[in-house]
């Protein structure tokens, strides 16, 4: 890591302030303060609650399928330890072939239900468009949250109280908070960004979660990141899933969306100086899995190998109708900062009295204007 990272400190000795917080923080709190035995037994309570949380339901819980490694393990952990998932996937108009047949390939050799929601293209296309006139960092916070909402949604529909998340510290828990645009769960930054540069104006079929959802994280669905309670190695769960479900690999972390490849390998090294290899390799020194040496190797070699690299962006400014001038000008804008815009975080961030008046009406069940007797 590097000074890419805004917020980033050194001490006497060079070290970074994410290697410090790595060794206070993920080191001492649950389930890391356990041994690997305490977790892996930690687990199986889980998996017992969650199997006896099913209630005649025919899903015991939901998962998020993108394709990739994370998430492909996740499911294999999860039929692996006798659970019966829903698998959903979004569809943004993105996917690499890659994805789409890992995809299959998990579905049908791991017996799993899936449920794809494909994005309304023009809606989604209208949105993203919008986002790149913004100028903000986290243009992919639109795909994050509308998985998350999808998620939700389901889960309400077919009874679904656990959620198994491919989320791990072991391969990501460096990231700083600067490369990011708030919570992906802000409805509210989407819908101000859209109103201010999208043509449509009013969202119509774009998934979204509400406020209260944003404030609760998920209200009645209980969220469990399986991957932190194993000795996840991504290595090796990668080559698990390519020799036993013929699983492709489709290069470096993310990389099984074309939108996800360009964001990361083009757009925010070029507008914003940001190599998100940088946080990613970090993570896997963290937990062992990588030597610093072997990962400064890592770094000296093309993140984008340049006849992908001029198909990614031709398909994209196609897929897009960016013109060559668009294009351009969007690199060369400085970036803004996501709090330019009215969003759930900043009514928070100003606002600090009301999340705990709202929690409070949520707490107790009772009408927000009934609670404060307003009309």
């Amino acid at each position: 890591m590097d000074t890419s990272d805004p917020d980033i400190s050194f001490d006497e000795k060079g070290v970074c302030s994410h290697c410090h917080h790595y060794d206070s923080f993920y080191k001492n709190i649950y389930p890391f303060n356990l041994t690997l035995e305490q977790r892996e037994a930690e687990l199986s309570k889980i998996v017992e609650e969650i199997k006896s949380s099913k209630n005649n339901k025919k899903y015991d819980c939901i998962i998020g399928l993108s394709g990739g490694v994370d998430s492909s393990y996740t499911a294999y952990k999860a039929k692996q330890l006798g659970l019966n998932p829903l698998a959903v996937h979004l569809d943004n108009g993105w996917d690499s072939e890659h994805a789409v047949k890992n995809i299959e390939l998990l579905v049908r050799k791991l017996e799993i239900d899936l449920y794809t929601h494909v994005i309304d293209w023009d809606e989604f296309r209208d949105l993203q468009k919008a986002f790149f006139r913004s100028s903000i960092i986290d243009i992919e916070i639109l795909t994050d949250h509308a998985i998350f909402a999808v998620i939700y949604q389901l889960a309400k529909k077919h009874g679904i109280r656990n959620f198994i998340s491919g989320v791990n510290f072991s391969s990501e828990s460096t990231m700083p908070t600067a490369w990011y645009s708030g919570s992906k769960l802000d409805a509210g930054l989407i819908k101000s960004i859209n109103k201010k540069y999208g043509t449509k104006k009013k969202l119509r079929t774009f998934p979204t979660v509400s406020f209260i959802t944003f404030l609760r994280d998920f209200p009645g669905l209980r969220r469990f990141d399986f991957l932190n309670y194993i000795d996840y190695d991504y290595q090796k769960a990668k080559k698990l899933l390519i020799n036993e479900l013929g699983w492709i690999d489709y290069g470096l972390k993310h990389y099984e969306s074309v939108f996800t490849r360009f964001y990361q390998g083009y757009i925010l090294p070029e507008k914003f100086g940001i190599d998100k290899r940088k946080a990613h390799l970090s993570s896997l020194i963290y937990s062992g899995q990588m030597t610093r040496e072997e990962a400064l190797t890592k770094l000296e070699q093309e993140k984008y190998e340049p006849e992908l690299l001029r198909q990614d962006r031709e398909f994209l400014m196609k897929k897009l109708d960016f013109s060559e001038e668009e294009f351009t000008k969007y690199l060369k804008e400085p970036s803004k900062p996501y709090t330019d815009f009215n969003s759930y975080t900043r009514l928070l961030i100003e606002n600090i009295w009301l999340k705990a008046l709202i929690k409070t009406a949520v707490l107790i069940k009772k009408p927000f204007n009934k609670l404060f007797k307003l009309s």
